[in-house]
């Protein structure tokens, strides 16, 4: 058996953290930020997989974590440093999957004209938090791009993505024959 790799390492006790190419930067760092909101999507992505839901939805979600984790090593990689191994990208077609899981989703379901509200059963309730949580990362990504190099791909991605979460949220609240309220505003 192989040594064992070690969680700790205690080079962070300081608040700073590494970027894949050994650049030290504070935790808070926008870099970090932004790929730690990923990876906190991420976690709410797979707490919506383990629910009792469609095998297709699981392994699409699957799929999307693995998108995320690549996001993140994006992120991670500092812009001025060329990495030493080749690292995962988004792609087109990665847009093009999560456009047609949308489109595939909307088939079954009926127009809407208004907002919906959160809600209804606790996995739609999980759509919503990891579909907020993805914007809040969006908004980051674009935040860290106005100062840093950021690949157009992640922002595209995680805009698409969002989206997709919404209308997974309306397919889960057909299969669990949740009610969607509409949002209505007071006038």
């Amino acid at each position: 058996m192989g040594t064992a790799w070690k969680i700790y390492t205690k080079t962070g006790d300081k608040g700073e953290t590494s970027l894949i190419g050994g650049t030290r930067v504070p935790k808070d760092h926008n870099r970090i930020e932004a790929y730690g909101t990923l990876d906190e999507l991420n976690s709410f992505i797979g707490l919506v997989r383990d629910q009792e839901i469609d095998e297709h939805s699981k392994s699409v979600l699957i799929e999307i974590q693995d998108r995320i984790f690549t996001a993140e090593s994006i992120l991670a990689l500092d812009p001025n440093t060329k990495p030493i191994r080749k690292l995962p990208e988004i792609q087109e077609n990665d847009i093009l999957k999560l456009e047609n899981e949308i489109d595939l989703m909307n088939e079954q379901l009926a127009p809407i004209s208004n907002f919906v509200l959160p809600g209804g059963h606790p996995v739609v309730s999980y759509c919503h938090i990891a579909r907020t949580v993805c914007r809040r990362a969006e908004r980051l990504v674009i935040k860290l791009s106005r100062h840093s190099k950021v690949d157009e791909l992640v922002i595209k991605y995680l805009n698409r993505l969002s989206d997709y979460l919404f209308v997974l949220s309306r397919k889960m609240a057909k299969d669990f024959n949740a009610i969607e309220t509409p949002w209505k505003a007071r006038v």
